[in-house]
């Protein structure tokens, strides 16, 4: 099962370092388990988005090591791969990033030509290179953005509810970052999705004296001591706040780190279980 991991700082640009490589649970540990694609995307400092990804095994990839130590900015998606739809290019792997927002997903949607008619419909086919459906649910999620004159809740309602109506799907879990705002949703309750909310660290205060494994696995103070959301696939270290999204929940975070949680779809018309799914996608979907 591919792993998302998402996070914003906030107005206060930092790296991802503790989370991609020295948590207990790092998204560089989970690629071995997922080891058909590794990317990370961020919005650097002065709002660039930058995507880096390749179709190989996060834990080989030095590009992967480098860029989780160096890529700083204020909101990031990272994702590890276990190919369901797609061969393994660049092309097909997450995240994907088109019109200033950059995405990832993990899950299946099927009836992939009903969904290609859907994006000829909206004039946003060529928003597709490659080949899969994740990519796809993006498209779509964009040409909807931009029917509704830019409004981000408003395209992915509009979106997902067309997706949910009309496709088999076995998961739509994806994260989804603008340079001031991150979007989460798990749907259905196929595979979880979690967040954790971090307040800033004062010197002296509980949790700051070295227990925790990310105080004693610290890279640098600006990426342990400010105030940041991460949303992941898994809880990634042993801090007590991690909640799990309810299936349906959409979460926005905005730069100011507000959260706010809504439960804006409800049941499937076409659900998939593991058992509908043909081997090869369904191995890929296993915890």
């Amino acid at each position: 099962m591919c792993r998302l991991f998402g996070m914003h700082c906030g107005r206060l640009p930092m790296t991802a370092t503790f989370w991609l490589l020295d948590a207990p649970d790092s998204l560089r540990l989970q690629g071995r388990r997922n080891p058909d694609g590794t990317g990370i995307g961020v919005f650097e400092p002065d709002g660039t988005a930058r995507v880096d990804k390749q179709p190989i095994d996060a834990w080989d990839d030095t590009d992967f090591a480098r860029d989780a130590r160096t890529m700083h900015g204020t909101t990031f998606v990272a994702h590890v791969r276990y190919a369901s739809t797609g061969a393994h290019t660049v092309a097909n792997t997450h995240p994907f990033e088109r019109d200033g927002r950059i995405f990832a997903h993990n899950g299946v949607v099927e009836g992939l030509d009903a969904l290609d008619a859907r994006l000829d419909e909206l004039g946003a086919r060529t928003l597709v290179e490659g080949e899969t459906d994740s990519e796809r649910v993006f498209a779509l999620i964009t040409a909807e953005v931009r029917r509704n004159c830019g409004d981000v809740a408003d395209g992915v309602n509009a979106a997902i509810g067309w997706i949910a109506e009309h496709l088999p799907v076995l998961s739509l879990n994806f994260v989804m970052v603008t340079a001031k705002d991150l979007w989460a949703l798990r749907y259905p309750e196929t595979h979880p999705l979690w967040y954790l909310e971090r307040a800033d660290r004062v010197p002296g205060e509980a949790g700051w004296d070295g227990a925790s494994a990310r105080i004693r696995t610290r890279v640098a103070p600006s990426d342990d001591d400010h105030r940041t959301v991460v949303v992941a696939t898994e809880r990634m270290d042993d801090e007590p706040g991690w909640s799990a999204l309810e299936p349906g929940e959409l979460m926005h975070v905005d730069r100011d780190l507000a959260v706010t949680r809504t439960v804006a779809f409800g049941p499937l018309r076409h659900p998939l279980t593991l058992a509908d799914l043909e081997p090869t996608a369904s191995a890929s979907q296993r915890a």
